[in-house]
């Protein structure tokens, strides 16, 4: 094995590049296009509901995949492959295949899921004994991705062109970034479990079993309480202020709001309880869907963009940081838990949307609801983080490991 390390700087350019192309597009670009796909009659509600869960029931495939993936795969090469096959992926979506794109939409939640499990948990290793608080940045990627989507899409809309184009220039976009970032991922001699904060440990110096199922059902709620804004933002805008020259100003508002929510996590007390960054997260994110259902002009839609979006990435960081305090060893089949019971999560929002559409006569009465749900899941996670320190008293979180606690 090489003893390549890699500069700090380029792991964090590399992980958050990574995770826009798996994620920015393998998962979200879909939001952006739907308008477009719907403009162009190639599918209805209906369809784009099905593509929906068909990529989160993909996400789940994928985290479980990762989960149990053996830990003598070198993370280098998966995450490579999950970019090749991000792109072709998301090429093939500007096909005609009508119900073969559900087909297609799976696949590529499969390949983000475990892009984003690897890509984060190569970078936090590569990251650690480092002295760098650099390391939330890597999930600026997402939000990065969303925001230059949107963007992208706002553009192409403006221009005519059609959603299938959109699938296209979207490949290629992957590709490029892909091709830029590909000489970093190569094997290290600092194995991906390297980076660890130390087992949580009890008064009586166990690891309370009890710990980990709480916290994957918080993490499970908080992916059902963000993912019907993530999934019908432009679709809710365009009901509720139709003909606005503001409708595609949104999506890349909330992606923009998620990178900066990750750069807003690596200032945070590093020292405290990550649970209560946790709770704080999540209490803006559920204030901020829970603005568009009784706010509903321009205004009130871009402070619910803002405010869903700011906590977006930044609670993947924190959740995806604590897993490994509360787990010491195998990371990956952690992470890759806490992202499938997220994935659970995102799975339940579409069909939620569309059991509320099929007894509602206003579509907008549906999404209402729909969102209020959402925002009250977001609550009891919150409630849930409560419990948790409660029950798990904050003293053994700042085990010192040479002072304080280490993060990336």
């Amino acid at each position: 094995m090489s003893s390549h390390s890699p500069n700090p700087y380029a792991v964090v350019l590399a992980g958050s590049a990574s995770l826009a192309i798996a994620m920015g597009v393998g998962r979200f670009a879909f939001t952006p296009i739907l308008p477009m796909m719907l403009h162009d009659q190639v599918l209805d509600l209906s369809l784009a509901g099905g593509l929906a869960t068909a990529n989160y029931a993909g996400y789940l495939a994928g985290a479980l995949a990762a989960m149990l993936a053996p830990r003598r795969w070198d993370h280098t090469t998966i995450i490579r492959l999950t970019l090749v096959f991000t792109v072709l992926l998301t090429a093939l979506m500007a096909a005609p295949f009508g119900h073969v794109w559900v087909l297609l939409r799976f696949l590529a939640g499969v390949v983000s899921a475990i892009g984003f499990v690897f890509t984060s948990g190569w970078c936090l290793a590569q990251l650690s004994g480092t002295g760098s608080s650099i390391g939330s940045a890597i999930f600026t990627g997402p939000g990065a991705g969303i925001a230059v989507s949107g963007l992208v899409a706002s553009a192409m809309t403006v221009l005519g062109l059609s959603g299938s184009t959109a699938w296209l220039v979207f490949a290629a976009l992957s590709a490029f970034s892909s091709a830029i970032i590909w000489r970093t991922f190569r094997r290290t001699s600092k194995s991906s479990e390297a980076y660890s904060v130390g087992p949580a440990t009890s008064a009586s110096g166990k690891v309370p079993k009890s710990e980990m199922p709480l916290f994957a059902v918080a993490y499970g709620l908080a992916g059902f309480g963000y993912i019907i804004t993530a999934t019908y933002l432009p679709v809710i805008a365009k009901n509720s202020i139709p003909g606005s020259p503001l409708l595609t100003v949104f999506w890349p508002l909330f992606g923009i709001s998620g990178v900066v929510g990750s750069l807003l996590a690596a200032r945070v007390n590093h020292t405290a309880d990550v649970r209560l960054h946790l709770i704080g997260a999540y209490l803006v994110q559920a204030v901020g869907v829970a603005l568009s259902v009784v706010w509903h002009d321009a205004l009130g839609l871009a402070l619910s963009s803002i405010l869903v979006g700011l906590p977006f990435t930044a609670i993947s960081f924190f959740a995806m940081n604590e897993v490994r305090r509360i787990r010491s060893s195998h990371h990956a089949r952690y992470m890759g838990l806490l992202t499938a019971v997220f994935a659970m999560g995102q799975i339940m929002g579409p069909p939620v949307v569309g059991a509320i559409m099929g007894r509602v006569v206003n579509v907008d009465a549906g999404f209402d609801l729909a969102l209020a749900v959402a925002s009250i899941a977001l609550v009891v996670g919150a409630g849930i983080y409560v419990l948790m320190i409660l029950m798990f008293p904050g003293e053994r979180r700042r085990k010192k490991l040479g002072g304080a606690v280490r993060q990336p």
